[in-house]
């Protein structure tokens, strides 16, 4: 059994730990990645084993959806270290690709990285692989949807991570992508605003964006952007008995749906098969449900599209939105076959309400003086008027002549008044006694 463990600069793939050493921590602000797996014996263990250890494919409702749908026409682009399309399991299912990091092939189907470049083979063939045989081989929720590898680096060497995630969504929308997955996460609340541009262009394509949660096994303790970014699908990790996973899921109030997270099997480069764990896994699981759905109901837009994903999944945690599992289990079956009723926003949030909230650009402008409250130059004479300047000039005394003016005149005035009123007083007295005489 070996570890896989990394902990690039940049973007964080989002897979836990399956062995028990302490996780390299990612950079905070930057998508980095963040994953381990153990080996389970490439090119040793028959290949039905892998496909027997497909646990969720039943758990979750995905085989019996396949009844109704298997994917066909639905296009996920992988955005992550470049998809391996060669391997027996993804025969036929990477239809196109580019590299945004500058280190991989054109067609995006060179794996990047060091330590980690396995991850997006990882990814793909639980979204779509085909499988080796009919009951052998990795199989993937919706094993007739097409694939977009599109490669970005997460290392020394590479382009600037924020620009190429926001350079492929875009190209991932502008080339067909119906379904984004993004098992990786920034480790940080907030994204730079040219992810605002990608993600809403997507979104206003009816692009489905899917992200992982990520990993408190790999330090991520609460979900990370894209994850908290509104009207994405983010995905929590549940293990092997529905339960939430200490180590392969972070929590927030942004999580959408729990998918499998622990004892998951994918197909890597060059052939083979490894176990791992975490939301990198559960967030792949959850994009190929999302594709049976679209091709199910290939008229729903992508708020529907989501809708129908949470609104069906199956309760856990406490009632409504948990912090830990979202809406609940993802249910495949459900997603596709049930009545649910349309609705006219995304569940997961309004980004571009988000922006228009958030990204205001800050007054620039210099206050102006009103014209009737230009100060007087001190060289006149008069003394610089400070503070808000009455409209109406000097009609109406300022609290300020109040005080320096019209107290002390007051006060003068009503000495005055009652030294007049005795006067007067004594003068018809002195009147008075003057009569009787």
């Amino acid at each position: 059994m070996t570890r896989w463990s990394r902990a690039a600069a940049i973007v964080a793939l989002v897979a836990a730990p399956v062995l028990a050493a302490p996780p390299a921590q990612a950079a905070v602000g930057h998508p980095v990645a963040v994953g381990h797996l153990a080996a389970v014996g490439q090119g040793v263990l028959r290949t039905d084993y892998i496909r027997d250890g497909e646990y969720w494919l039943d758990q979750y409702g995905i085989r019996q959806a396949w009844a109704t749908t298997r994917g066909k026409g639905v296009t996920i682009a992988v955005i992550d270290t470049g998809v391996d399309g060669s391997v027996p399991d993804l025969t036929g299912a990477v239809v196109g690709g580019v590299d945004f990091s500058g280190l991989g092939a054109s067609n995006g189907q060179l794996p990047v990285g060091t330590g980690d470049s396995d991850h997006a083979t990882m990814v793909a063939s639980l979204a779509a692989g085909r499988g080796t045989g009919a009951d052998s081989g990795v199989i993937g929720s919706a094993p007739e949807a097409s694939i977009l590898s599109i490669s970005i680096g997460f290392g020394a060497g590479s382009r600037d991570s924020d620009t190429q995630v926001a350079e492929a969504v875009t190209w991932a929308v502008d080339h067909g992508a119906r379904v984004i997955n993004m098992s990786l996460t920034r480790n940080t609340l907030s994204w730079p605003t040219s992810w605002d541009t990608a993600f809403l262009y997507a979104m206003k394509h009816n692009v489905v964006i899917v992200a992982a949660a990520g990993n408190r096994g790999s330090g991520t303790t609460e979900v990370g952007a894209p994850a908290t970014m509104p009207g994405v699908l983010t995905v929590a990790g549940v293990d092997r008995n529905r339960t939430a996973s200490l180590d392969a899921s972070s929590q927030g109030i942004t999580i959408g749906v729990s998918a499998p997270s622990e004892q998951l099997l994918g197909a890597v480069p060059g052939g083979g098969y490894v176990e791992w764990a975490g939301t990198s896994g559960a967030t792949p699981i959850v994009s190929g449900i999302v594709a049976l759905v679209m091709a199910a109901h290939p008229t729903l837009d992508a708020a529907n599209v989501i809708n129908r994903i949470v609104a069906t999944a199956t309760p856990a945690g406490a009632p409504g939105v948990d912090p830990i599992y979202g809406f609940g289990l993802v249910n495949a079956n459900a997603a596709v076959t049930a009545t649910v009723p349309k609705v006219a926003a995304n569940p997961m949030g309004n980004l571009a309400a988000w922006i228009h909230l958030n990204r205001r650009a800050q007054s620039t402008a210099t206050p102006t003086v009103p014209p009737t409250a230009q100060p007087t130059s001190a060289a006149s004479g008069a003394a610089a008027v400070t503070g808000p300047q009455n409209p109406l000039g000097i009609l109406y005394p300022t609290a300020n002549q109040l005080r320096d003016v019209g107290l002390p005149l007051g006060v003068v005035s009503v000495f005055g008044v009652a030294a007049l009123l005795m006067m007067v007083a004594a003068v018809r007295n002195f009147r008075s006694l003057r009569r009787r005489d």
